[in-house]
């Protein structure tokens, strides 16, 4: 049995450590997993490493998650969830080191994100800004692997309170709306 509480104290990285797509659980994965290592091998962009303890983990600064399903279904233990499940609750979050919140054009992110849940708003007097629409974000991480400055990470979203309004509970994140025509570019309307 693993003491949750304790391997945390171990940490020497501060990078996030994201566990596998479709995991039940971490404690069935450290009760579980029988560090074989077959979801390594699966893996179809070998993002899949040996994380903390041996355990699997994956590292969104190798590479993105497809979402085949190999680690899953080539893993001889019951440790994940079916396929029409959610893979995870991952979603994109882009820190203050981003380089067009410097005015360095740069859309690297936007570029590999394929379902387009990060695009640029033009902003007068500097570069195009970050705009990220978490509802589409698949928390795939293509974005995270190609930022030059590691801007970009991957992260759990906290829980929204049970009684929250529909209004409020609309995740795009965007800058001050200075006018009715920013706000219709940002809820992707016509001026």
């Amino acid at each position: 049995m693993v003491d949750h509480q304790k391997r945390r104290l171990l940490k020497l990285n501060s990078q996030p450590k994201h566990w596998l797509p479709w995991l039940i659980s971490e404690q069935s994965l450290t009760d579980g997993c029988t560090q074989c290592g077959a979801c390594l091998r699966a893996c179809e962009t070998q993002m899949i490493i040996r994380g903390d303890g041996g355990f699997p983990t994956v590292d969104f600064n190798l590479a993105e998650c497809t979402f085949c399903y190999q680690c899953a279904t080539h893993c001889p233990e019951p440790l994940f969830q079916e396929q029409q499940h959610p893979p995870w609750q991952l979603k994109v979050a882009i820190d203050a080191s981003c380089l067009a919140y410097h005015n360095v054009e740069c859309r690297s992110c936007a570029d590999s994100c394929e379902a387009i849940a990060i695009r640029f708003r033009p902003s007068l007097g500097k570069t195009a800004q970050p705009l990220l629409d978490l509802d589409a974000c698949t928390g795939c991480g293509a974005c995270q692997s190609v930022c030059p400055v590691s801007a970009i990470q991957m992260h759990q979203p906290p829980s929204p309170p049970q009684n929250q309004s529909n209004a409020s509970k609309h995740s795009t994140q965007h800058l001050e709306i200075e006018t009715p025509q920013d706000r219709a570019f940002n809820l992707g309307e016509a001026p």
